[in-house]
């Protein structure tokens, strides 16, 4: 059994090519082969969110802080919060964050295809991110 202590795990700020506003990454990991699992805890500080991104195995979200929104390309723009599980299927453009004014905290888990549990892609504008959420 290994044990990754709180105190040992590192923090990092999210790229400025795959995210927009402050975030920031803590214990980024890849297990090795023959699992495929990789994840993160990231903090989104209100205003800040993924650029549009896809996985090839798809992507498991547990919030754990905040309010956030999030949209699947073509799809409704959605709220969620703290307590809330987001399950993302595989190859889906997609792109998740903080809302406007409140921050939002989420630990993320995917899987590697062929090495990669990620593609990134363009930004969400300040358009879409503002968008009208779906109504209920």
């Amino acid at each position: 059994m290994d044990i990754s202590r709180k105190a040992d795990l590192k923090t990092v700020p999210g790229p400025d090519a795959y995210f927009t506003g402050k975030v920031t990454i803590t214990g980024q990991f890849q297990r090795p082969e023959p699992s495929r699992v990789g994840g993160a805890v990231v903090h989104f500080e209100p205003g800040a969110r993924t650029a549009w991104h896809t996985h090839p195995a798809g992507q498991t979200l547990i919030v754990t802080e905040g309010v956030g929104w999030t949209q699947v390309e073509g799809g409704p723009k959605l709220e969620f919060h703290a307590g809330d599980q987001l399950w993302c299927p595989a190859e889906h453009k997609h792109w998740h964050g903080a809302t406007a004014h409140e921050g939002m905290t989420h630990i993320a888990i995917q899987e590697s295809v062929n090495g990669t549990p990620v593609t990134w892609m363009e930004k969400v504008s300040d358009e879409q991110y503002l968008a009208p959420l779906a109504e209920d």
